[in-house]
């Protein structure tokens, strides 16, 4: 955006400047046509949504519809309404002073009017940029029609003002959004009188307060977001308002694995350590992210609630933050995490999944340590063939043992590993590289993953994890 205002400081200096008003439709409208045109993404950062969200998003601007947003938890619903903004035009001129944004050339309110009827072409005015037009209200029970529209202001009405007078009107929310945008987010939280409030607004593009007998045209697009559990089973959207909003569209999780990990990689802040290099092995990396999937599909978790995104974010910015904190006590110059970081995990996937029978017969840690080990064998299989690792058995056969610890230095990985045949080879494969970190961080997945095939044991006491012979 242009870091400063057009020059024009009055109403005749505007006109002057040629400068035409246009309703914010078709300002939304002219502005995506452009990027289109242009082949310019609607968004940055939004992945996943271009053949089926950005398609009915497009659509519903080029109508001027109005639309809601229906989707789980951690589906970029927020995030996307914000990102309309960029759709707005950089300045747009109003009334110095007005409330509602009046457009200088078509004002609205009797303050607009009574200032230019005043001031004629002596009128002050004022630049809104795009960010001035947007406006945002988490939906709560305990919101008001006063907060969304407004209500009569007792200090004018004080002041001598009649309550017939439209200046004694304290503007909400809504209106102070004119000739933008205003979103309103988790909308079924509006108890039913809200929700008739805005009934207007949507449909002949005005509001009331009270028992005035003022109506003021309004120039905004309500964008809303809403909860498919909370829309559909409670209800609690009434009838008419659904159908004044002419588009709804549906969001979703990202449907593969590889762009859960675009985004997470894209969303997360990895710790950074001078001094120490940070390698994630896709592997890991994988794990994170098939746990995230394992919930989705998982018969524990409640589905209607979702699982967000936010999940395999979260998971991956701890994991590696444990592998530097274990660097960091190891005096080691590359952090790698290994399969025995998971354990940190714990911390940043409790609060993120809500189960199907909640303290019934499971607990939500014993529900996250089963998805976790159907992530790691899943991702096992998928890397590590059969055939690969007979000799990396065969050994343990013989008597051989590995004990591992999350925080043990990756150098005592390597003692005895050209003693178990294959290992090196495989977990040099598996890490990319053969310095002792990433080979540790493989050796501990290759054995895990032995482990959850049913062909090693596993034996864990005081922090430390032993595998052997079955």
């Amino acid at each position: 955006m242009s870091s400063t205002a057009p020059r024009a400081r009055t109403l005749g200096e505007l006109r002057a400047s040629g400068w035409e008003s246009r309703d914010l439709r078709a300002e939304l409208r002219a502005n995506l046509l452009a990027r289109l045109r242009g082949g310019e993404p609607l968004f940055d950062g939004i992945l996943g949504y271009d053949d089926t969200v950005l398609p009915a998003l497009e659509n519903a601007i080029l109508c001027g519809h109005d639309l809601i947003f229906l989707g789980e938890r951690g589906q970029a619903k927020s995030r996307m309404i914000r990102a309309l903004v960029g759709l707005l035009d950089e300045w747009i001129p109003a009334i110095e002073g007005s409330e509602i944004a009046d457009d200088p050339l078509a004002p609205v309110s009797a303050f607009g009017r009574e200032r230019v009827a005043e001031l004629g072409d002596a009128t002050p005015i004022q630049w809104l940029s795009r960010e001035d037009r947007y406006g945002e209200k988490l939906a709560t029970p305990d919101t008001s029609v006063a907060d969304l529209v407004g209500d009569v202001d007792p200090v004018k009405v004080a002041r001598g003002r009649t309550l017939g007078d439209e200046l004694t009107i304290h503007f909400g929310l809504l209106p102070r959004t004119n000739r933008g945008i205003f979103c309103i987010n988790e909308l079924p939280d509006l108890t039913e009188k809200v929700q008739v409030a805005l009934f207007n607004v949507l449909e002949e593009r005005d509001f009331q307060v009270k028992g005035y007998r003022v109506r003021l045209p309004l120039d905004v697009l309500v964008v809303a977001s809403a909860n498919p559990e909370d829309y559909t089973s409670r209800g609690r959207i009434i009838t008419p308002l659904k159908d004044r909003y002419a588009a709804q569209i549906r969001t979703h999780y990202p449907p593969t694995r590889e762009l859960e990990l675009e985004i997470a990689h894209q969303e997360s802040e990895l710790p950074e350590v001078d001094g120490v290099d940070v390698t994630l092995p896709p592997f890991m990396a994988e794990i994170v992210a098939e746990t995230t999937f394992q919930a989705r599909s998982s018969p524990d978790v409640n589905q209607t609630s979702g699982v967000s995104v936010r999940m395999t974010i979260a998971n991956l910015e701890t994991l590696v933050a444990n592998a530097v904190r274990r660097a960091l006590a190891t005096a080691e110059t590359e952090a790698v995490p290994r399969i025995s970081d998971l354990f940190a995990l714990d911390a940043s996937t409790q609060g993120k999944l809500e189960l199907e029978y909640a303290g019934a017969d499971k607990e939500e840690i014993d529900v996250i340590h089963e998805l976790r080990r159907r992530a790691v064998r899943t991702v096992f299989d998928e890397r590590v063939p059969v055939e690969g690792v007979a000799s990396v058995v065969a050994a343990f056969e013989q008597g051989w043992n590995v004990e591992v610890s999350a925080e043990m230095p990756a150098d005592e990985y390597l003692e005895g590993l050209d003693a178990i045949p294959g290992l090196r080879e495989g977990a040099a494969a598996l890490a990319g590289g053969e310095s002792a970190a990433r080979l540790a961080s493989a050796i501990e997945f290759l054995l895990e993953g032995l482990h959850l095939s049913n062909r090693l044991n596993k034996t864990e006491r005081e922090g430390r994890t032993v595998y052997a012979q079955p």
